[in-house]
């Protein structure tokens, strides 16, 4: 290994380490060179590791929030994974940049205006914003003429979005309604939960909570206004090269195009308002 280094450093011109008795330690020149180096080998190890085996397919590495993930995508994969039970799948959860492909990652599933960032993005389908609050929740913000008074209310703020409720108030028009009364969390599952549990009203995306609106544990308590941000898959532009990777993404656009379709026929627009 010694020699190694010390051939290294011929070739370079630099001197990477310090040796001392009992002691070697980086350089300047080796401590900024190491960098890259390390690097460059997480790029080997993440590309060795997503090579298929002659034992398994190559994993599918996915990156989604977790309300997305837990009520959108897992209820869907299983008809993906009967499809293609040789490609693995790995779904990320954490709050965090993706960069690809350094970070290992195929697909990342984001909300977004335009991803400007993310020049190789495709719209899944769009999303509106909307109150909703639990059946006797809503009752205890009922007046005699059968308005809700918002400002009663407690309103459920999700601090990981950029869209809440200033945005429903402004496409509303109803600044006046606001409430001075709030209770914050960091995922949009957190916030329905706890209207549910009548807690307060949550800002609801209309994609995240069909279950809770059809056994009617929520009920709309509020006008529906387009949401700002749609829901995009974005990927590496080296992506075309798998076939795993073709595969997901146009199932997932087929699920995103059907999806769409089933919320125009089930939920037209009309219908939501006050319930």
């Amino acid at each position: 290994m010694s020699h190694g280094i010390v051939g290294l450093e011929k070739a370079l011109g630099v001197k990477l380490f310090i040796r001392e008795p009992g002691r070697i330690a980086l350089t300047r020149e080796g401590a900024d060179y190491l960098t890259y180096v390390s690097e460059a080998l997480s790029l080997i190890h993440i590309g060795t590791r997503r090579l298929p085996s002659p034992r398994s397919g190559r994993t599918l590495a996915i990156s989604c929030a977790p309300t997305f993930a837990s009520r959108w995508l897992l209820p869907r994969l299983p008809t993906f994974r009967a499809r293609h039970p040789q490609i693995a799948i790995r779904i990320d959860t954490s709050h965090r940049h993706v960069g690809f492909p350094i970070d290992g990652f195929d697909l990342a599933i984001r909300m977004s205006r335009i991803p400007a960032s993310m020049p190789h993005g495709i719209r899944l389908f769009d999303d509106w914003l909307i109150p909703v609050c639990s059946p006797a929740y809503r009752d205890t913000l009922t007046g005699r003429d059968g308005g809700v008074d918002l400002t009663r209310a407690t309103l459920l703020h999700v601090t990981s979005v950029t869209e809440d409720w200033q945005a429903w108030f402004d496409a509303t028009d109803a600044r006046d309604a606001q409430s001075g009364d709030t209770l914050h969390v960091d995922t949009f599952g957190l916030s329905l939960e706890a209207a549910a549990s009548g807690l307060g009203i949550a800002l609801g995306r209309r994609s995240l909570m069909d279950r809770e609106l059809q056994d009617r544990t929520l009920v709309v308590i509020g006008r529906a206004v387009p949401a700002a941000t749609s829901h995009w898959l974005v990927g590496s532009e080296r992506g075309d090269d798998h076939q795993d990777f073709g595969r997901f993404r146009d199932w997932l656009l087929t699920e995103a195009a059907r999806f769409a379709d089933e919320q125009k026929q089930r939920f037209p627009l009309p219908s939501f308002g006050q319930d």
